[in-house]
């Protein structure tokens, strides 16, 4: 008799992006210029004091993203990045059978979290041009629905949501259903179309936004991730997060990222030209290539993901293959992205 869940069998596990000595990785959307300026030293400040536990209520960076975002301290949450927020937030809205509805493809722990937390998934196929359909995704909305996910850029096709059309959807998302907005990748938005979920819709007591430092803020290695919602739903996430999740290091690191906010931008704007100059070479061999706002952008190759990432390994440069639908590149450093178009 099997001593764990026996449905958990059939349900894979994360894969994070594979390393390889030597080689270029552009698999894991990571940021290739290194800590913000501040990081090492406020990290290494915090190393003398990991003898005592961090402040579980994780005050002064809530405090710092409260005046840097506009809102109240008691509606941001924090946790182990936006994917630990994730887990507590399906906590906090779904009893064993409720659903939560969600595009597919999109980010590869939505499922993992559902079937762990009890929950069942209700996938929503991506349209042909690898967005959301937000039209089915609101059809697919029930009595039994109690969490319906945005993920905007979208995590691995890079396809982002308009504002139009997420107004549209929003109106037809009864006020019963949270609407978590996974905004992990906004820093790297230049469509001016794809609306910032805390400004445009944060006045909305059933939307939440999710975002995280590992990205753009360079603490990938720290997961750092947090909520902004009501202080009815931040402070039931701050219920059931793990205590100290986000450790003093951790906590140093972010407050010294955010004061690097001005370096954070220029990287970006490097990430974001090298986009455009890296997608618009791509597609002279794959003209499918689809619109991407993130640090990454999706080739459509379907069942030939797995050789073209085998290929492409082989030339020294490691991208991140979703067999049966694609492949994620990451942006890199100039030199990095000169490497894979070589490769392709």
């Amino acid at each position: 008799m099997s001593l764990t869940r026996p449905d958990l069998d059939a349900l894979p596990a994360y894969v994070p992006g594979r390393s390889v000595p030597g080689a270029i990785k552009l698999a894991s959307n990571e940021v290739p210029y290194g800590p913000l300026p501040g990081v090492v030293d406020a990290v290494t400040a915090a190393i003398e004091g990991v003898h005592r536990y961090p402040d579980m209520g994780v005050t002064a960076l809530r405090e710092r993203l409260a005046a840097r975002l506009g809102v109240a301290p008691e509606r941001i949450a924090t946790g182990c990045g936006s994917v630990a927020l994730f887990e507590h937030l399906f906590r906090v809205t779904c009893l064993p059978g409720d659903e939560v509805v969600y595009p597919w493809r999109s980010f590869e722990a939505y499922p993992i979290i559902a079937a762990t937390t009890a929950a069942t998934s209700v996938r929503v196929p991506n349209t042909a041009d690898h967005a959301h359909d937000l039209d089915a995704m609101a059809a697919a909305i029930t009595e039994r629905t109690r969490l319906v996910i945005v993920c905007s850029p979208n995590n691995p096709t890079g396809t982002a949501v308009r504002k139009a059309d997420l107004d549209a959807f929003l109106d037809k998302v009864p006020a019963n259903v949270l609407v978590a907005l996974d905004e992990a990748y906004r820093e790297f938005v230049t469509d001016p179309d794809v609306p910032d979920g805390l400004v445009e819709y944060g006045d909305r007591p059933n939307v939440v936004v999710l975002r995280t430092l590992s990205k753009a803020w360079g603490l990938a290695g720290l997961r750092v991730g947090y909520l902004i919602g009501t202080p009815e739903v931040a402070g039931a996430v701050r219920k059931v997060v793990t205590p100290f999740s986000t450790s003093l290091a951790a906590q140093a690191a972010a407050l010294a990222a955010l004061d690097a906010e001005d370096e954070m931008l220029r990287r970006v704007a490097l990430i974001t030209a090298e986009r455009s100059r890296v997608v618009e070479a791509v597609r002279k061999v794959y003209p499918e290539v689809p619109e991407t706002q993130g640090n990454f952008f999706w080739l459509p190759l379907g069942d030939q993901a797995a050789e073209f990432a085998a290929q492409c390994e082989r030339a020294g440069v490691i991208v991140r293959a979703f067999q049966g639908d694609g492949v994620r590149v990451t942006l890199g450093t100039p030199e990095e992205n000169d490497a894979f178009l070589g490769a392709l």
